[in-house]
């Protein structure tokens, strides 16, 4: 069949597979893949030759590791450093270590071992960063560490690559000449370095002049052409240095997102990029072949089992070891437990070096097509089954952050009326903030450990699992004063509600969700308010586009209220963005100062003194006094004033006579002390 014909068939029988997941609710992914085996050489067999699909999976994988890296910055890189040196070392590792004792206590060389240790250690990056991306969990502790360790694995193929024909030779005539090895690894990491530092430089100092010069052009088109050659340039450049295309294209996009053209270019290829990596999973479910799983059904059972459990069970140890609670733990031991892409490369080439014979090489790449077929759906199950972390909660101390029963060693057993706070992202340390500053007693449990590790000792953050019973208990739930729920795993979420209702009824629980459909599910769970991120965000820019329409505020607060009223009931107290100065034309020569009275001020024991400049209000203490007449003033009492430039600073002048001439604008207002 030709090639065009080949391509229409897939992309139709890609759009009946996403109607029917869809309706099934199941992962997208996995339909597609299973689409692609149906169709496939072993399957109904329309599709015989799946190398012209290969080149257009390529380009997919490409493109979706480069919108990846359009959303990690260097700023962000840099702070899940940690977790890509150790973590995925720790990953890689002990998959590696772990496979070749297997593969010697079955008979097999160490140099094969060493190989089926590379091949299983690596895990689906476009499977996983899709499924992460799909739930929002690229920024979830378990996504970051996830992250961290598949761009390791990627680090890896370079040395991998290297080894195969080093481990084919020691196979064959069971020598090696230590020296060349080593020089021969130490020019390929050096290369891969060095381009590594050029491809940053020309990040910083060559790529964005040359956008300014495309984006001056004002064709959408000419853009986009210049992203892809980019995004394509940076890939094959990396491959000529020995790194993989998928590596490069991160790295391109890395390279964009600090800049201000990285939204820009992910709106621009989103829709390829879909498109392709579409065909991606498709071929494949290409690759699949039932019939060697009709003729070895115990060994591919076998290797599945090894691949999905034992190295999941693996990378969840690793996780454990960077001291991350049991649950981050469990749900990044299910994303990283799948064969990768490169594990079909790195097989070929053991191959065709001798080392791996053909009917293994089948098997275990049947075996892996296999673990890819689940690792959707064990993504989307994973975060509901809890017996995973209750089983690892014993070892979840392994390292270092102090973890929350650290609470009641440390004197928090006095805790009463507190706030307990899950999750330390944004929101959390905001509320945390405003708890300390009002003397309001709180706990915070947080799954990420450098989080926990970089939160100062005043800010009471614990490593523990806000869905855990006995962390609950740890943090004193009984006696707390509420819950709040600020986490960004949706199901999480749910389950912690679900856990602090069989405990308390009568604790409120506010939490955070991400999508309105979601307020009945959780009400219904017993969250006692639940905040939308979808709807108070468009609220808020209802709100603040009238404002820039000049809409007086009692037409914005009835719009307000009706947005609201149309979505459901809600706790929250209408709000109006103020105008701001100059915004109200008529107003615009009008100015709004605080003026602190000082010690040594020469208006003490005196009444206001006139002005053409005039004091709204005063605020003495902690009470406010509005349009004051008959006052006196007195140390530390603060005036709101509203008038022309020249006249507020003329009476902070005679209030204040070191704020300077009150004809020079850099003159300095006294303003009320925050």
């Amino acid at each position: 069949m030709d090639t065009l014909p080949q391509l229409v068939l897939i992309l139709g029988v890609a759009l009946v597979a996403a109607l029917l997941v869809g309706f099934l609710r199941l992962p997208a992914v996995a339909g597609f893949m299973l689409a692609g085996a149906v169709i496939g050489p072993s399957g109904l067999g329309l599709v015989g030759d799946v190398h012209a699909v290969e080149l257009l999976a390529e380009i997919g994988v490409i493109l979706l590791l480069f919108t990846i890296g359009l959303e990690f910055s260097l700023k962000r890189l840099r702070t899940i450093a940690r977790l890509v040196a150790i973590g995925g070392a720790l990953q890689v590792g002990l998959t590696s270590v772990v496979a070749v004792g297997v593969a010697r206590a079955l008979g097999q060389s160490t140099a094969r071992g060493i190989l089926i240790g590379f091949l299983i250690a690596l895990s689906s990056t476009a499977i996983v960063l899709r499924g992460l991306s799909e739930r929002g969990e690229t920024d979830a502790p378990h996504g970051r560490f996830t992250i961290g360790a598949l761009i390791f694995q990627d680090l890896c193929v370079v040395p991998m690559m290297l080894l195969i024909p080093i481990l084919a030779t020691v196979e064959h005539s069971g020598s090696l000449d230590v020296l060349a090895v080593s020089g021969d690894l130490a020019l390929a990491l050096g290369k891969a370095a060095g381009f590594v530092v050029i491809a940053l430089a020309a990040g910083r100092y060559v790529v964005p002049p040359v956008l300014r010069r495309v984006d001056a052009a004002r064709s959408r088109e000419v853009f986009l052409i210049a992203i892809l050659v980019m995004c394509a340039g940076v890939a094959i450049l990396t491959a000529l240095v020995g790194l993989s295309l998928a590596l490069g294209a991160f790295l391109a996009g890395v390279l964009l997102a600090d800049g201000s053209y990285g939204q820009r270019a992910m709106s621009n290829v989103l829709p390829l990029r879909d498109l392709l990596t579409t065909i991606f999973f498709l071929s494949l479910g290409l690759l699949f072949d039932v019939r060697v799983i009709r003729d070895h059904p115990e060994l591919i059972a076998g290797l599945f089992a090894a691949m999905f459990l034992g190295k999941g069970l693996i990378a969840t140890l690793a996780c454990l070891a960077m001291g991350f609670p049991s649950r981050v733990a469990w749900l990044a031991g299910v994303g990283l437990a799948q064969f990768g892409e490169f594990g079909f490369v790195l097989a070929r080439e053991a191959q065709a070096a001798g080392l791996l014979p053909e009917a293994d090489a089948k098997a275990l790449l049947t075996a892996g097509l296999l673990t890819m077929f689940v690792t959707p759906l064990a993504m989307r199950i994973g975060p509901h089954i809890s017996a995973g972390a209750r089983l690892l909660a014993p070892l979840e101390r392994l390292l270092g952050a102090r973890s929350v029963d650290d609470a009641d060693a440390s004197g928090a057993t006095a805790l009463k009326g507190h706030v307990i706070i899950g999750g330390y992202g944004v929101g959390g340390r905001l509320l945390a903030d405003a708890l300390r500053q009002l003397q309001m007693p709180y706990v915070v449990l947080e799954l990420d450990a450098e989080a926990v590790r970089r939160a100062p000792p005043a800010d009471s953050v614990y490593l523990g699992d806000v869905t855990s019973a006995e962390a609950l208990e740890h943090a004193h739930l009984v006696d707390a004063a509420a819950v709040v729920l600020l986490l960004t795993d949706g199901a999480a979420s749910r389950q912690a509600i679900a856990t602090i209702r069989s405990l308390t009824h009568t604790i409120p629980i506010v939490v955070r969700a991400r999508r309105l459909s979601e307020h009945t599910e959780l009400r219904a769970l017993g969250a006692s308010d639940v905040v939308s991120e979808e709807l108070e965000g468009g609220i808020e820019t209802l709100a603040r586009v009238l404002r820039l329409r000049a809409t007086p505020a009692n037409l914005m607060a009835a719009l307000v209220r009706g947005a609201r009223e149309a979505h459901g009931e809600t706790a929250r107290r209408i709000s109006l963005p103020r105008n701001r100065k100059g915004e109200v034309d008529e107003l615009a020569e009008l100015k709004v100062e605080s003026i602190a009275v000082p010690p040594h001020s020469p208006a003490l024991g005196q009444p206001l003194p006139p002005s053409a400049a005039l004091v709204i209000a005063l605020r003495r203490g902690s009470d406010l006094i509005e349009a004051p007449t008959d006052v006196v003033l007195a140390s530390g009492d603060v005036l709101y004033v509203v008038g022309p430039r020249p006249a507020a600073y003329a009476l902070a002048a005679r209030i204040d006579p070191n704020v300077g001439d009150p004809r020079e604008a850099s003159a300095p207002i006294p303003v009320a002390p925050a």
